[in-house]
């Protein structure tokens, strides 16, 4: 038996590498960008909520309008390539940015710099539309086997939520003393290595067999237009029960994590009266969270299943975070913002085998292409909505209930844990039993397609790729969340 410090296999080893180095440096950049934007840019701005949820919007609106179609060609193309080709287009937006920044603030209209801000995170998510299903094919093709395949996701989730810990952190220290431009840089760097570990990875080429509208192969040189094998895998999507009924209950999930993820920084600095050089902590706080999720995971899933793992965890961290809203110390709301991670990561962790067992080879592309716009369209409207509220509509909001008194912003936080409380309710009732699903569940595969799991299977008892219902983090390289 192989010691576990090989990490499954030297090529996942290696992809692995670039995974840590640049989940730190998306870490130390996009806390940059919150805070750059947050006590710079916007700086006592009745708008700076609304700024800052800009930066998430810009990012959602790549994934929607990019994700669908990027799936198609993901499919179609060599996948070590893709990924090292939007490795190199993102180092170079990245370099770019931070050149520009060098620049006074005073230099450019609050108005241009948010142009510029947004413009190149639209511009690195629509990358990452492409980056994202490459990466998860590529895993799906290096690691076999459902215990594996846990591992693997395990080992991701463990990683992403380190770079939690150590990104953010950094990334305070260096804006506050150095400037946004270094943290650019590093970022910018991290990319460069990336690219370096991934160009070691050898993958075995694969059968192209492209998929017309009726899900049959055609030979290569026969292909399919775009459009109609776009179709193909919407109708590959829609025939399984278990895969909408996950995509359902992600999107009302989302909605509250994405609330979560706009309004943070003004929820710590406002209500828990936290300074803001030290929001950072708060981000290691979630990364703490999720290490412990993850490790937990396989043994949760092992105890109590896969459904319920899926629905108890939705409820659990819904209910911590309609706690986390009332807390009003920064050590308070620093442990529920621990707690509130752990479930959330055993979601995340314990669904992926699921996804990649429920998606053949050909379809892998499109069925992320369809999970993520989807999703992201949920966290793009939740952090619109939440900063939009937030600034506008309820920024002189003042009331009680029960002696409780409410904000503008702990509210919306609240109501968000509900929409994460109502996620789990629907889960508890659409998800099918493994012993009793049709089609498109565990036992089934997805319409009863090739990517059946079996219920006995040591990692069997999952449910989707992890990235349904996201852990309160910026956004992320490469995730397939």
């Amino acid at each position: 038996m192989a010691p576990r410090l090989n990490l499954i296999s030297p090529d996942f080893t290696r992809l692995w590498i670039g995974q840590a180095v640049s989940s730190v440096g998306d870490m130390v950049f996009s806390t940059t960008l919150m805070l750059w934007v947050a006590t710079v840019l916007a700086k006592d701005e009745s708008w700076a909520p609304a700024a800052v949820s800009g930066v998430l919007v810009a990012g959602g609106t790549a994934v929607l309008v990019v994700g669908p179609i990027a799936g198609v060609f993901v499919d179609r193309w060599d996948k070590r390539r893709t990924m090292l080709g939007t490795e190199v287009l993102r180092g170079g937006l990245v370099a770019l940015l931070a050149v520009v920044s060098f620049l006074p603030a005073d230099a450019l209209p609050a108005g241009v710099w948010l142009a510029l801000v947004y413009g190149t995170v639209l511009l690195l998510h629509a990358a990452a539309r492409f980056f994202a299903p490459a990466r998860f094919t590529i895993i799906a093709d290096l690691v076999t086997g459902d215990a594996d395949r846990a591992r693997a996701a395990g080992i991701t989730q463990a990683t992403s939520q380190t770079a939690l810990i150590i990104g953010p952190p950094l990334a305070a220290p260096l804006f506050f003393t150095l400037g946004v431009q270094w943290a650019m840089l590093f970022n910018a760097l991290s990319y460069l290595v990336s690219y370096v570990a991934i160009s070691s990875v050898r993958v075995a080429p694969a059968e192209k067999a492209p998929v017309d509208g009726s899900g049959k192969g055609k030979a290569a040189g026969h292909r399919s237009g775009v459009l109609r094998e776009f179709v193909a895998g919407l109708r590959f999507f829609g025939r399984s029960r278990f895969l909408v009924a996950l995509l359902v209950f992600a999107v009302i999930g989302q909605l509250g994590v994405g609330a979560l993820n706009t309004l943070n920084i003004f929820f710590t600095t406002e209500n828990l009266g936290m300074s803001a050089k030290l929001f950072g902590y708060v981000g290691m706080a979630i990364g703490v969270g999720g290490i412990v999720g993850a490790l937990c995971a396989g043994r949760v899933v092992q105890w109590i299943g896969a459904r319920r793992t899926t629905w108890v965890s939705l409820l659990v961290s819904g209910a911590l975070l309609v706690a986390y809203s009332r807390q009003t110390g920064f050590v308070g709301g620093i442990i529920l913002l621990v707690l509130f991670t752990i479930p959330l990561t055993v979601l995340n962790t314990a669904m992926a085998p699921l996804l990649l067992s429920a998606a053949s080879a050909e379809y892998r592309g499109r069925v992320v292409a369809v999970f993520q716009p989807m999703t992201q369209l949920a966290a793009m409207v939740a952090a619109a909505l939440s900063g939009w509220l937030a600034g506008t509509l309820l920024r002189d909001f003042d009331g009680s209930v029960a002696g409780l008194r409410f904000g503008p912003i702990d509210t919306i936080i609240a109501v968000a844990g509900l929409c994460i409380l109502l996620s789990g309710l629907y889960a508890r009732g659409a998800l099918p039993d493994p012993e009793t699903a049709e089609d498109g569940g565990p036992a089934g595969g997805p319409a009863g397609d090739e990517g059946a799991v079996e219920p006995t299977g040591p990692a069997g008892k999952t449910a989707s790729q992890a990235a349904a219902v996201r852990s309160p983090a910026p956004p992320r390289r490469g995730s397939t969340e």
